[in-house]
């Protein structure tokens, strides 16, 4: 097996499975199989011609084969593999259930933001969320700043207002985020009443089907998933970044 292979397989299946999608489709449009046209979001044409792929595919498009590509790819990968590997270890239909959450969330939103493609927004959200459970732990940013991890998606949405780029993707995710961990992590903690939890038939589609929910991260507050990833990366609109985790 080489070190390719090897490192394929370490990742986990959901975050593994929504790089490969989101590859593929970029793939499909720079060989001109597919046109972006297709893929975005346009509720007038879900609802009057029932292009209800629209409702997946905008997810899955982050633009043509530039850095601003391979930024989106780091961090989706990034955040999404520390957030399946350590706060939903073992709870793969929890960790979907986020993100079938989150982009139905966003869906929701979309039209009051303008936006076509929400992959960048629920990588966004990713990062919120990871900030968020992991709030001891220290984010180096360009090798300057350091500070907590829950400043992250601020410090990153303030750099992309910097170079001019819109803040609306960014600012729909963290959002999400918000919303998410408010409703799986502080009502539970506040209230002991569960708001989200993983319908069964999910856990058993994705053979996950243990009798955890998403709050048994409760259980464990403050568990840094970074706590072996020393170097992180960029995010998109050419925002070069320098995010190693310190402890």
């Amino acid at each position: 097996m080489t070190l390719f292979e090897e490192w394929w397989n370490s990742i986990p299946p959901v975050t593994r499975s929504y790089i490969c999608l989101s590859v593929l489709t970029t793939s499909a449009v720079a060989l001109e199989v597919i046109t972006p046209y297709k893929l975005y979001l346009d509720w007038a044409l879900i609802l009057t011609q029932a292009h209800v792929w629209r409702l997946f595919t905008n997810f899955l498009f982050f633009g043509n084969f530039t850095l601003d590509f391979l930024f989106h790819m780091f961090f989706l990968y990034r955040y999404s593999n520390l957030l399946e590997t350590n706060s939903f270890r073992g709870r793969t239909a929890d960790f979907l259930y986020m993100l079938l959450f989150g982009a139905a969330w966003l869906v929701l939103m979309s039209p009051f933001a303008s936006i076509d493609f929400l992959g960048p927004s629920l990588t966004f959200m990713m990062v919120y969320v990871w900030g968020r459970r992991n709030s001891r732990q220290m984010v180096g940013f360009l090798g300057v700043l350091t500070f907590r991890a829950p400043y992250l998606p601020w410090v990153l949405l303030l750099f992309s207002f910097v170079f001019g780029s819109s803040p609306s993707m960014d600012l729909l995710g963290i959002l999400a985020g918000h919303v998410y961990y408010y409703m799986a992590d502080v009502y539970p903690a506040m209230t002991g009443i569960s708001l989200l939890k993983t319908p069964r038939i999910l856990k058993l589609l994705v053979g996950n089907n243990d009798d955890f929910d998403d709050h048994a991260y409760q259980a464990v507050p403050q568990q840094a998933d970074g706590a072996n990833a020393r170097r992180g990366g960029g995010w998109g609109q050419g925002r070069m970044l320098d995010g190693g985790a310190n402890q």
